[in-house]
């Protein structure tokens, strides 16, 4: 803790994500900030910054940062029928932000048999294309979600590339086309799409091709079956050889390509966007940095804080930014790190909400409670002299 006197008040900043299932990003801050208030009441600053990592609920927390009403626009589901997506301009217009799977999500297309090789991301083209129309300068493009496994050609497509066979004729849409490639126009690419900075927010670091790749972990979520996963992975693996050709750029192996079915493979070469962590990215966009530098306690959380939490995930994101010797608390439905874990990834404690035996279900219906009773637990050890 920084020094201090009993009357000065502690800065306490919250930046929680979404407890997923159960309470919001936004909820869940909140939660925490009345826990905050039932220990210290005016001995606190309370600073909210609701976090996400570039998957569900990213759209909301960063529209809520730059203080703008998300927009819509006419689009198409992963399988081609129309539906109205949400997307973000930032106040000053300089910004624009696309949660892919508003457009091309996979709860989108549950509703009728899974077409694992049909689905594309034309949809999520459509959403950058008005964003193109708009004159924004950056696109953050968060692309968690996602029910295709097209390598980014669908959105390339509605951006105006051709991916093309050997009659010269464009392939079919969606992954089961990816094979077929062997050649790619750009000469009809959108006038601006290169002249934009693109960011792409990924969080898993998958390659697109082999055992460890976009077809064979993630396919199987959306539906796809061995064949699938087989003709899906050779796909990838063709795209980006002739992607390799056309640009010089190898994105076979490249870990993190593999996101969203590997949307990356083409993305980087053809427009030069740049991967980065989806917890990174939301951390940018909504002054995470700013909001930090002044915290005498943090506060954050995250539904499971696991393994994979130290992969980029919210948590561990916001406690590499907070200042040196502040401490950072994690507040979570379950904590399956050790305290040497915990500390090891910069993380003062975590503490779980659930104070005893208690089903998952219990623990959604009274998770606001619950986190905001940990969060007093918390702040009281943590700051005993106010």
């Amino acid at each position: 803790m920084n020094d201090r006197t009993a009357l000065t008040p502690l800065t306490i900043v919250i930046a929680p994500d979404s407890f997923k299932g159960s309470l919001t990003a936004a909820e869940a801050a909140a939660a925490m900030a009345h826990g905050v208030q039932d220990v210290l009441g005016a001995a606190a600053r309370v600073v909210l910054c609701p976090m996400a990592d570039g998957g569900e609920g990213t759209l909301e927390t960063i529209a809520a940062a730059w203080g703008v009403e998300p927009r819509s626009l006419r689009t198409v589901d992963a399988l081609g029928r129309v539906r109205t997506a949400r997307y973000g301009v930032s106040a000053d217009a300089r910004m624009g932000l696309i949660e892919a799977a508003e457009s091309n999500g996979l709860p989108l297309v549950t509703d009728v048999l899974l077409q694992p090789q049909r689905a594309d991301t034309f949809g999520v083209g459509l959403l950058a294309r008005e964003l193109l129309e708009q004159n924004v300068e950056e696109i953050l493009l968060c692309v968690g979600g996602s029910a295709s496994t097209d390598g980014g050609t669908g959105l390339l497509s509605a951006l105006g590339v051709r991916f093309c066979d050997a009659t010269g004729e464009p392939v079919p849409p969606g992954g089961g086309g990816l094979a077929a490639i062997v050649s790619i126009d750009v000469s009809e690419l959108h006038p601006r799409a290169r002249a934009v900075r693109w960011r792409v927010a990924v969080d898993v670091n998958n390659p697109p091709c082999g055992p460890r790749g976009a077809a064979a972990v993630f396919g199987p979520q959306k539906g796809a079956d061995p064949h699938d996963i087989e003709a899906l992975d050779a796909g990838l693996a063709n795209l980006a050889a002739v992607v390799r050709s056309a640009t010089g750029e190898d994105m076979r192996d490249r870990a993190g390509a593999g996101a969203a079915g590997g949307m990356p493979v083409t993305l980087v070469p053809l427009l030069g966007a740049e991967m980065v962590p989806g917890s990174t990215l939301v951390a940018d966009a909504v002054g995470l940095d700013a909001l930090l530098a002044t915290a005498d306690l943090v506060l954050t959380g995250e539904g499971s804080f696991d393994s994979q939490s130290l992969g980029g995930k919210v948590a561990v994101a916001v406690a590499h930014r907070a200042p040196e010797g502040c401490p950072v608390v994690v507040i979570a439905g379950r904590v399956a790190l050790s305290a040497a874990e915990t500390r090891a990834a910069g993380i003062t404690a975590a503490l779980s909400i659930a104070g005893g035996p208690a089903t998952l279900a219990e623990l959604q219906r009274h998770a606001s409670e619950r986190v905001r009773d940990t969060t007093a637990h918390a702040v009281a050890l943590i700051c005993p002299q106010h």
